[in-house]
């Protein structure tokens, strides 16, 4: 194993618990898809880790002490993390869930999500996936029950982006639940699979308390889980708004697999900010306005950037919204902080009256190292607006 010595400034985020290796701490490095020894300048031996660079960092931190991925070690990885789901196991409102979650389960560079019978496994480096048939192996072991897997390559340099890896062939969709509600998911479709799980905190708020009597709006909405979720909470009329053709269909197929009527269930296919246009100039208004953009996007007119352009968003939603209405502002971005993505929103905001009703970051199955702010990405602001 070879030996990569770190200075001081890496030694003390290590010692504080960060396992990311980030890339800008390292000038020059020599070996890369392998295990390291970590140690500092004095010599002494800090733990182990692996070099793989990926979208974020430069390799993980795994522990203290001196190691091999064998598949005894992942099985213990796995055994302890479903220990800390024993909740969503046993419930009979919700299939579908995170497994195992990058370093809040204290290996990063691979999350494994639950479908309702089916395990869908995301390698973000070319090191975990070299790995994989051991990691499968051990994760065989620990959910003997699970019918079959698929895997997610997203990481550059492979000719392929999703495939089935083992057991029983999932059909073309699959139902799962989600705190009572049915939502198709396709498990080898491409990397995305029909919704986000991360959003289940979310989605259940829009169910149990936001969306009663409410007109909503959904933009960037994907296959209008959000949207689905305030139907099921008695919204009187949801828009989605999506730039991709096939979200439309998608999106129906969510609301027909709960019985809804879509009369009063839009689907419109347009730029979100073509459609802030489209919306004012018809004096369209709504009572709860949903905002989930990627992090980043581009189209053949503009790019979007969360960290630059999220107050725009916020101040032409203000354009069509309801006296007394109500802005859930979403955002992925791990580069943003908190506190980075409150002062986007209170520059769409400007004077208007507003109150920040709550925040809401990963549910309970996205475990995330608390060391490790970036860790902890998904920033979900509730918004009171009186204009």
């Amino acid at each position: 194993m070879n030996k990569l010595y770190v200075d001081s400034f890496v030694e003390e985020k290590i010692k504080r618990g960060i396992q990311l290796l980030d890339g800008r701490d390292f000038h020059q490095l020599d070996f890369d898809n392998q295990l390291v020894a970590i140690y500092n300048h004095s010599h002494q031996f800090l733990g182990t880790a692996y070099l793989s660079r990926q979208n974020k960092g430069v390799g993980w931190f795994l522990g203290s002490r001196k190691m091999e991925l064998t598949v005894a070690y992942f099985v213990n990885l796995f055994t302890e993390a479903k220990k800390q789901r024993q909740h969503f196991e046993n419930s009979n409102l919700t299939t579908a869930y995170r497994l195992f979650n990058q370093d809040g389960d204290n290996f990063g560079g691979v999350t494994i999500d639950y479908y309702a019978d089916y395990a869908v496994f995301s390698w973000y480096n070319r090191f975990v996936y070299q790995h994989r048939d051991i990691i499968i192996d051990a994760f065989q072991k620990v959910y003997p029950a699970i019918k079959g897997g698929y895997e997610k390559i997203r990481f550059k340099g492979l000719s392929y982006d999703s495939a089935h890896v083992y057991g029983q062939e999932a059909p073309s969709s699959v139902t799962i639940l989600e705190n009572g509600v049915k939502y198709n998911v396709f498990m080898n479709d491409g990397l995305m699979t029909g919704i986000f799980l991360d959003q289940h905190d979310v989605r259940d708020a829009l169910i149990t308390e936001l969306s009663l009597g409410k007109r909503v709006l959904n933009m960037f909405s994907y296959t209008a889980a959000f949207s689905v979720a305030a139907a099921m909470g008695g919204a009187t009329e949801t828009t989605s708004v999506d730039l991709a053709k096939r979200s439309r269909v998608l999106s129906q197929a969510h609301f027909e697999a709960n019985g809804f009527d879509l009369s009063n269930h839009h689907f419109v296919v347009m730029d979100v900010f073509e459609y802030f246009k489209y919306a004012k100039r018809k004096q369209l208004t709504f009572d709860l306005i949903i905002l989930d953009p990627p992090s980043f996007a581009r189209n053949k007119k503009q790019t979007f950037s969360v960290a630059k352009d999220y107050h725009r968003l916020i101040s032409q939603a203000l354009d069509i919204l309801s006296d007394k209405g109500t802005i859930i502002a979403s955002t992925n971005a791990a580069n943003l902080t908190v506190a980075q993505f409150k002062k986007q929103l209170e520059k769409g905001f400007a004077s208007v009256n507003h109150s920040y009703v709550r925040l809401q970051q990963l549910p309970s199955d996205f475990t995330v190292n608390q060391a490790d702010v970036t860790s902890d990405y998904l920033k979900v602001f509730t918004i009171r607006v009186r204009k």
